[in-house]
């Protein structure tokens, strides 16, 4: 499906490959792994050929069809359904033909063709995709341009699921969503039919979704087999061996070495000093296992406060004027706590954590918050307000009013250390952008950390350095993710956010999973109960098409069952002259010939039969 051979490929003077290679074989599910940075959204440039090779080679099979989310949101008038519907060219084009098609021939094939990809099924696998992806029937239904970017976004990844590409392409797909929605990708990429490569720091999807991983590291493209947690255990096996290996030949190159000292200069030795001289020019270094050196988090320790830190006593908020957003919301926060807030996007999470940071006042009830409370907030959109003109040092400098030292150490706790903390941050990369705003959040040393989304710009490694720094933090954490693995590492209690209020949920991520299963299966069975609008209005037009083409049709299976006929009537012909003891005691140029004839003939009966069978089938549709 995709060979990749001795690629180099250089940006802006900076080689990110150089003699890479690997192959993915159809029907494999990969990831494609490394630190940011390291060249692997454009490894998709150059597999899409928008982008081309210094040297090597980048092979698709030919014939195969390359998917993946568009860069630009779909916005335009068309509803989320006809959107998705649309992104199947193939679809689109037969449908819009079989509306003008006359030949019988062509309206057979365009019929066969139809039945083959199920069309007919098509609006409700769309339908599927979206609601899994958080659109609700009524959603579904409303123009593209109704809804904000990161909405959009869903969209665009839903089409690209939707069209069914040989070969998927998948760009950080969980940036966009919420922890259902992503829970539900990580099982339909699970079932997915096709070959894909996917480039996420999400462990969780690639340990379920994936079958085997692909690591990018020093230019190079090494493969692995089986999901993250194998990846990982096996590289590290492998780190540890080439160690072993390095201290072995060190050991050895310092023996040759004190052998040549010694007796390079004594005549009887010379001979073997020499020897062993060119032995050390041919030996091929082993390359150190050093790595470049993980971030690590380090959150300032809060000074301890009696509980609670935060009570709510069926509090209510919202944005008023209006009707609350939340109501009746009886909890409670102390320094020990690790909360999870569960719950589709639009439930209310990110109000709820607005009401915890202070940021919403209670609208009726009671919320009450400890005298010396400090609060951390962490929000995705906060990375908008950095200055692109002033490096991290003078960002934190501003707000701590502390000696440089100060400053600098506390930069130094979230990987910003010698010339990163004086870069500009508009030169600052996604995952160092959030840092910085760890960082900025937690420079008065706060009580409780409210962190809404803070994995989507890390790699993975990054994100095992947030789970280590939450776990050593001894105070209060609660987390909006959509990524199960944080939230399991670090959350001991879950909260959820669903029907306009929030409470305790009794159970893990796990029971949670079940509890999103049982609701999918309910609404496809809602679905079968009474079709949406738009998939009557579908059948509608697919039954008035089968109506129309319907005598053609009849028309075609007759004329291919005469040809069926004609054509098994010729074989029992041939098989009778085969099976004649004079043919077969004759030349055997003549066996040849009738053998010939006869293996033509069942082809033909073959592709008759199947030409007959789909216009039956169509018929029967």
């Amino acid at each position: 499906m995709l060979h990749i051979k001795n690629l180099t490929y250089r940006i802006a003077g900076r080689t990110l490959f150089e003699g890479a290679g690997v192959s993915v074989p159809a029907g494999h599910k990969v990831g494609l792994v490394g630190r940011n940075g390291s060249g692997k959204t454009t490894l998709f440039g150059l597999i899409r050929a928008e982008l081309h090779a210094d040297d090597g080679a980048v092979n698709v099979r030919k014939g195969v069809r390359i998917g993946g989310v568009a860069q630009e949101a779909p916005g335009g008038p068309e509803s989320l359904l006809e959107t998705v519907l649309a992104a199947d060219a193939e679809r689109a084009q037969l449908l819009k033909e079989s509306e003008t098609a006359a030949d019988a021939g062509r309206i057979s094939e365009i019929h066969t063709r139809l039945a083959d990809m199920e069309a007919h099924a098509a609006p409700a696998r769309a339908a599927a995709i979206l609601a899994g992806l958080g659109f609700d029937e009524d959603a579904q239904q409303r123009p593209c341009a109704e809804f904000s970017g990161g909405w959009r976004m869903r969209v665009a990844l839903a089409a690209a699921l939707f069209a069914r590409a040989d070969l998927l392409l998948l760009d950080e797909p969980t940036n966009h969503l919420d922890l259902e929605a992503a829970l539900w990708l990580e099982s339909y990429l699970a079932s997915w039919k096709g070959t894909l490569l996917i480039i996420s720091h999400d462990r969780a999807l690639l340990n379920k979704a994936v079958d085997s991983v692909i690591h990018l590291e020093n230019g190079k493209l090494t493969r692995y087999s089986g999901n993250y947690d194998r990846f990982e255990r096996t590289r590290r096996e492998r780190l540890v061996q080439q160690a072993r290996m390095r201290d072995k030949q060190e050991a050895e190159r310092k023996h040759i070495e004190s052998f040549v000292n010694r007796f390079r200069y004594k005549a009887t030795k010379a001979r073997q000093a020499q020897s062993r001289l060119k032995m050390l020019a041919r030996m091929e270094p082993i390359a150190s296992v050093m790595e470049d050196k993980t971030t690590v988090f380090q959150f300032p320790q809060p000074k301890e406060l009696p509980p609670p830190l935060i009570a709510m006593d069926n509090a209510a908020v919202g944005y008023a004027p209006g009707e609350p957003v939340l109501k009746g919301l009886s909890l409670r926060i102390d320094m020990d706590d690790r909360i999870a807030l569960l719950g589709a996007n639009g439930n209310g999470k990110s109000t709820l954590v607005k009401l915890l940071a202070g940021r919403l006042e209670s609208l009726s009830g009671k919320t009450t918050r400890h005298g010396g409370l400090k609060v951390g907030f962490f929000a995705q959109h906060q990375a908008e307000e950095l200055h692109a003109d002033e490096t991290p040092y003078q960002h934190m400098a501003r707000i701590m009013e502390a000696p440089e030292s100060k400053v600098r150490a506390h930069l130094g706790r979230f990987g910003f250390i010698q010339n990163r903390a004086d870069t500009m941050a508009a030169n600052l990369s996604g995952g160092e952008k959030a840092r910085l705003l760890f960082a900025l959040m937690s420079r008065d040393a706060p009580h409780i950390l409210l962190l809404d989304e803070p994995t989507n710009h890390l790699d993975v490694d990054a994100r095992e350095a947030l789970v280590h720094a939450l776990n050593d933090f001894s105070g209060a954490v609660v987390l909006v993710s959509h990524d199960p693995h944080l939230i399991e590492l670090v959350s001991d209690r879950l909260w959820l956010v669903d029907g306009g209020t929030c409470k305790p949920f009794d159970g893990d991520l796990a029971d949670y999973r079940k509890l999103l299963l049982e609701k999918r299966r309910k609404s496809r069975r809602d679905l079968r109960g009474g079709k949406s609008t738009a998939n009557r209005k579908e059948g509608r037009r697919q039954r008035a098409q089968a109506r129309a083409g319907a005598a053609n049709l009849r028309k075609a299976a007759r004329t291919a069952e005469k040809r069926l006929e004609n054509l098994n009537k010729q074989k029992a012909e041939l098989e009778a002259k085969l099976a004649d003891p004079e043919i077969l005691q004759g030349s055997t140029r003549q066996l040849q010939d009738l053998g010939v004839k006869l293996g033509k003939l069942k082809k033909d009966i073959e592709k008759t039969e199947q030409t007959w069978l789909a216009a039956l089938e169509a018929l029967e549709g």
